[in-house]
C-alpha cells in the first residue's frame, strides 16, 4: 500500500463528513441496524478519508462514522488516500457508492448538477450523459432521472426531501411519483405547447389529486403521455385531447387520469396493439401453412387458434 493510501486507526473525533459528500438523508430504521451490527461485530469495512490539516475528512463511510460516534468507539479503520480536487473528489464518492448500493436519485442528483459544473470550468466544454455516465459510474438512464429531479421547484424538492426522511415502505410523493409526473408533463408540453404557461399549477393539482387518491398510481402519469402522444400518433383531435386533460389538470374537478384515458384513447391504442399481434400471428401461420408443420403444433395451441377463430367469426361475420 503506498504512502499516500494506507490503513491507520483514527479516532472518529479526528474525523469530519465531507461537506461535498451527495448523501442527504440518514434514515433512522437502518441507522439503527447498522449501528446494531457495528456494536456486535465491529467496522468491517474500512472508512476512506484524506489528510485535512489537523483532521481527516471522509471520502467513504459517513454512516459508520455516524455510528461509530454514538457508540463512542475509541478507534475506526481508516483507509488514507491522497487529497483529492473537487471533482476527484464528488467523482470519486459517486463511483464508491454506486458499486455497492443504489443512492435515492435526489441523493445522486443534489450534487450531479456542481459535477457539470467543475467539469466545464476544468475542460472547457460541457459533459454528455455519456461522459457523466463515465464520470460518476451512475447510467445514463439514472442521469436523466436525476434531471427531471433537478429541474423541479424548490417547494417539491423540499416535499420530496421530507418524503425520504420516512422509510422506503411509508414514502408516498416518492421520486417515482415525481419523475413519473415530470416525464409525463414533459411529453404534453412538447405536444401541446399552450399547457407550459400552466405548468406549476398544473404539478399542484397533480399532487393534491394524488395525495387525496383521485391519481391511484404513479403509472398512471403514462396514460397521460399517451394521450398527448396520440395527437399525432392515433390522430386523436387536438379538441379532444384538450378536453380530456383540461378535466385532469382542474382542481375542481374529480375526473382520474385513467378516466380520461378510457374515455379518449383507450380503445385506440389496444386496437394499435392488436394490430400488431395480427401481423406476427399471420407471418407464425404463414410459416406452417403446409399440413406436415401444422400436424406438429402444439395440441393446446392448436386449441387457442380455433377458439380465435371463431372470435373472429363472431366479430366479422363468416
Amino acid at each position: 500500500m503506498s504512502e499516500a493510501q494506507k490503513l491507520k486507526q483514527v479516532a472518529p473525533a479526528d474525523i469530519r463528513p465531507n461537506p461535498e459528500n451527495p448523501r442527504l438523508v440518514f434514515r433512522q430504521e437502518e441507522m439503527e441496524s447498522l449501528m446494531l451490527s457495528i456494536d456486535r461485530h465491529g467496522i468491517q469495512v474500512p472508512l476512506t478519508v484524506y489528510k485535512d490539516g489537523d483532521h481527516y475528512t471522509l471520502l467513504d463511510g459517513e454512516r459508520r462514522w455516524r455510528c461509530a460516534t454514538k457508540l463512542n468507539l475509541r478507534v475506526v479503520p481508516v483507509i488514507i488516500q491522497a487529497r483529492p480536487s473537487e471533482l476527484e473528489n464528488l467523482v470519486l464518492m459517486y463511483n464508491i457508492h454506486s458499486l455497492r448500493e443504489q443512492w435515492d436519485y435526489y441523493t445522486i442528483a443534489s450534487k450531479l448538477q456542481r459535477v457539470i459544473e467543475l467539469y466545464t470550468l476544468e475542460f472547457s466544454e460541457v459533459p454528455n450523459e455519456i461522459k457523466l455516465s463515465e464520470l460518476t459510474g451512475l447510467t445514463r438512464g439514472a442521469i436523466r432521472r436525476c434531471q427531471l429531479l433537478i429541474d423541479l421547484p424548490s417547494r417539491f424538492k423540499d416535499l420530496l426531501l421530507q418524503e425520504l426522511e420516512k422509510p422506503k415502505s411509508s414514502q408516498r410523493l416518492s421520486e417515482d411519483f415525481f419523475i413519473e409526473m415530470e416525464r409525463s408533463l414533459k411529453t404534453v408540453t412538447r405536444r401541446l405547447p399552450e399547457y407550459a404557461k400552466n405548468i406549476d399549477d398544473i404539478r399542484d393539482v397533480l399532487v393534491e389529486k394524488f395525495q387525496g387518491g383521485v391519481i391511484s398510481a404513479v403509472t398512471d402519469f403514462r396514460q397521460l403521455s399517451k394521450i398527448a402522444t396520440a395527437v399525432h400518433s392515433l390522430g386523436l383531435k387536438e379538441r379532444v385531447a384538450r378536453k380530456a386533460l383540461d378535466k385532469v389538470f382542474d382542481a375542481g374537478k374529480s375526473t382520474s387520469i385513467r378516466e380520461a384515458y378510457e374515455s379518449t384513447v383507450a380503445f385506440e391504442y389496444v386496437e394499435k396493439r392488436a394490430s400488431r399481434l395480427v401481423v406476427g400471428l399471420t407471418e407464425f401461420l404463414e410459416a406452417v401453412e403446409d399440413e406436415e408443420r401444422a400436424e406438429e403444433l402444439d395440441a393446446e395451441l392448436k386449441t387457442s387458434l380455433r377458439e380465435l377463430h371463431a372470435h373472429i367469426e363472431a366479430v366479422l361475420g363468416s
